[in-house]
């Protein structure tokens, strides 16, 4: 294996033999944008194509140590935002558009996905281009049925001169403006969002694959779901069943970990990324993983929603 790749693998305690997509979407691409978010993207680079060992280690474990510093600062905005979205309804508006002069420009988009994940609203969040104080840069992440460049477009043509330059695609945008324009972006692309989004639109569905049998839940069937190649358009099973919740705690103050309790069965499940309690008996949709300790293989299940 390339040592850039191995020494990845081994700052993210991830097990290269066993990899999966999972890993290289969540474990090692996180550790490689991190550069390109905090400081100098060459280092990700280096670290893909050195022939050293040595350096490729020292290389990830520079990497490591950014993402956590951008999980950090993630969190720390999360909760910003999430605490200037107390005194708004969500419910009464169809977009969300934030701007926090503090905020690090290199995590906005993240944000903005959090913000989208949890409320199902177009979501733009703005931080500071420069030292300066006078452009902005917006990130934003939207849902099905809501275009997001050409919601730029449509805005950049409706109000001349607010929007300095755009780009992107349905899902993700990105956007540099004065400071001073935020407020009148925020009405433009509410008005747009008016427009273009129906009620159903707004309504968060969840597709699963239904309900699985008792005897799926085993580690050989979630090693058979992780040989396959899943993505965009061709996304991983997601089941759905009915749980008693037997226990649920908090785990580093950001996930919520879980025993559910179907007929005789006792699972292990985390939400991640979320932090409300649920009630004694839900609905989940999951995906299934393999929890490996010790050498012995469980299967976990790992929470994409439930009822509330």
């Amino acid at each position: 294996m390339q040592p850039g790749i191995a020494a990845l693998f081994r700052a993210a305690a991830r097990d290269a033999r066993s990899a999966s997509g999972f890993d290289l979407g969540f474990a090692l691409g996180p550790r490689l944008n991190a550069a390109g978010r905090l400081s100098d993207m060459s280092l990700g680079i280096e670290c893909l194509t050195t022939d050293d060992i040595g350096r490729a280690w020292d290389l990830s474990q520079q990497l490591d140590t950014m993402n956590r510093e951008r999980r950090e600062i993630e969190a720390g905005m999360q909760q910003q935002a999430l605490e200037d979205l107390s005194a708004i309804n969500p419910d009464g508006a169809t977009t969300i558009t934030l701007f926090n002069p503090s905020w690090h420009q290199g995590v906005i988009g993240i944000v903005a996905g959090r913000l989208k994940e949890k409320f199902h609203r177009p979501s733009f969040t703005f931080a500071l281009a420069d030292d300066s104080g006078q452009l902005v840069k917006g990130s934003g992440r939207s849902i099905s049925g809501f275009h997001l460049r050409d919601a730029l477009d449509l805005i950049s043509k409706r109000e001349p001169g607010l929007i300095v330059k755009f780009g992107g695609h349905a899902m993700a945008a990105g956007l540099t403006m004065a400071a001073a324009d935020v407020p009148r972006f925020t009405a433009a692309f509410e008005a747009v969002g008016r427009e273009w989004l129906s009620e159903e639109a707004l309504s968060r569905t969840v597709e699963t694959d239904g309900e699985l049998e008792d005897a799926y839940f085993t580690p050989q069937f979630v090693e058979m779901l992780d040989a396959a190649v899943w993505g965009q358009g061709f996304p991983a099973p997601v089941f759905s069943g009915e749980f008693d919740i037997a226990s649920q705690a908090l785990v580093k103050d950001k996930h919520l970990k879980l025993q559910l309790i179907r007929g005789r069965q006792r699972f292990n499940a985390i939400w991640f990324n979320h932090t409300d309690t649920l009630p004694a008996r839900t609905t989940v949709a999951y995906r299934l993983a393999s929890d490996t300790w010790n050498g012995v293989s469980r299967v976990q299940l790992i929470v994409e929603h439930a009822a509330s």
